[in-house]
């Protein structure tokens, strides 16, 4: 320091101050809308967490159920391994004797040594939505058991009695507005927690990934809350964008989104003779339905059996080893298709003539449109079938995630008491080329994820109640004092 600091007594004299006051720093983008967001952060995460919990309580014992699912039904889904194969025919007779009031509507040949051959069955005793599926040992013939089936996945009752809980409570079209009102949400709370964490002050990097230690307290709290938000939002978006595709009202403005750009799934032209119908929809949590009580009416005219159609199919490129087989009926051919969902995708599938195995059409996964094929994909990892066993526990650890965060969200709320987040009527100081494009895409949203918009404008009447009741507590109190 030299001898002319000013900040030493007994040197030169310091320089007089500026009298006039710095002028207020005009706020920022951010520092107007962070307590809007704060907000409605706040009011979401406390109103819709309970259906948040619940949907991540089930969707954590669904991603566990399909290794239980192994091992709950090992009797009927193995078998010992033999030095021969009976032929598909055989093993399909084998069903019907074991259930002869059924009609055989598909065939699923054991994909690997020690596998059951699924043969499904349109029961009219089957529970709804289900077909029954008769297990039988591809060597022997012997019938190992007998289960309802639902969907694609071919979903057995342990894990079919999950997914309505996930998926309805097991409350029909009334439970499903809990779902999606989770799903609608869910990106909301997710991407909101994000902008917030990321836009907090912190002393390092390293702080915004790696939760803090030390004593409890509601700091670290916060800090295990926002990093583990986190490394979680991307997963969670995805798991609300796909788990809308299923929901009643948004799921309906999905679809015609989807169909609007082109990118719906094409049809397979299965009728003899005849061309498509329409194109596939979005399946259920389960899969699409495999058969119903009803049954199909019997096939009219000659039939090549199902083993002639396999090596057809085989012959058209349908290489997949798990392949599903569904027998002519109702003036349809063979539908052979391959129904690998780990990576690579093996879902081609062939429709074929049941006279002489002529191929009526063909549909390769690579030709879908991209927008479809995104579609199935991030389907099936929603189901926890595109990648196997990880796709399975990255799901559990994400529906773990999601409940931690919540009761972490909630201690963080009790010990903030009586847990205000922001003052309200923080939407005036958000400017109005700011606010009123923000209004619009919130209007547009709310329209498109109906549920979404409804809630929403609940909160809004609720922070208005509030208001209003404070706002006469405070004028009581002032006249009372007056």
């Amino acid at each position: 320091m030299t001898i002319d600091d000013p900040a030493r007594p007994g040197t030169a004299e310091a320089p007089p101050s500026d009298p006039t006051p710095p002028a207020p720093r005009k706020p920022t983008t951010w520092s107007a809308l962070r307590p809007l967001l704060l907000r409605l952060h706040f009011y979401a995460g406390v109103l819709v967490a309970p259906f948040l919990l619940v949907a991540a309580l089930s969707g954590l014992l669904y991603a566990l159920s399909f290794q239980a699912e192994k091992a709950v039904y090992a009797h009927e889904l193995e078998a010992p391994v033999g030095d021969t194969v009976l032929p598909l025919s055989r093993q399909v007779d084998a069903a019907r004797a074991a259930n002869p009031d059924g009609t055989v509507t598909a065939v699923w040949p054991g994909a690997e040594p020690g596998a059951t051959t699924r043969v499904l069955m349109a029961d009219p005793e089957a529970p709804e939505g289900t077909s029954l599926a008769v297990f039988v040992d591809p060597h022997t013939g012997d019938v190992r058991g007998q289960l309802p089936s639902y969907g694609s996945s071919g979903a057995l009752p342990l894990r079919t009695w999950i997914d309505g809980l996930h998926r309805d409570l097991h409350l029909g079209e009334f439970g499903r507005n809990y779902s999606e009102l989770a799903a609608s949400w869910l990106w909301v709370i997710a991407l909101g927690g994000l902008l917030l964490w990321i836009g907090r002050r912190r002393k390092s990097r390293r702080a915004l990934f790696v939760p803090e230690g030390g004593p409890a307290s509601r700091r670290r709290t916060l800090s295990w809350h926002g990093s583990v938000g986190l490394w979680a939002a991307a997963g969670l978006v995805l798991l609300s964008a796909t788990g809308l595709t299923w929901s009643r009202y948004a799921g309906e403005n999905i679809g015609a989104v989807q169909d609007g750009l082109g990118g719906a799934t094409p049809v397979l032209t299965a009728t003899v003779g005849g061309a498509p119908t329409g194109h596939e929809g979005h399946e259920g949590h389960g899969g699409g339905h495999s058969g119903t009580g009803a049954g199909p009416a019997a096939p009219q005219g000659p039939d090549m059996g199902v083993d002639k159609a396999v090596e057809a199919a085989r012959a058209a490129g349908i290489d997949s080893p798990r392949i599903s087989v569904a027998l002519p009926a109702d003036g349809k051919g063979y539908v052979v298709k391959e129904t690998d969902t780990q990576f690579p995708l093996e879902l081609d599938s062939v429709a074929l003539d049941p006279a002489d195995g002529t191929v009526l059409d063909r549909l390769a996964f690579a030709d879908y449109p991209l927008l479809a094929k995104l579609t199935r994909i991030g389907i099936d990892a929603h189901m926890g079938v595109f990648l196997g066993l990880f796709n399975q526990l990255l799901l559990a650890a994400l529906a773990l995630a999601l409940v931690l965060l919540i009761l972490w969200g909630y201690r963080m709320w009790w010990l903030r008491r009586p847990g205000r987040p922001a003052a309200r009527g923080a939407w005036r100081k958000v400017p109005a080329t700011l606010l009123l494009p923000l209004a619009a895409a919130t209007a547009l949203v709310a329209w498109f994820v109906p549920l979404l918009g409804i809630s929403l404008l609940l909160f809004l009447a609720v922070d208005l109640a509030l208001a209003l009741t404070a706002k006469v507590g405070n004028r009581a109190r002032t006249n009372r004092t007056a």
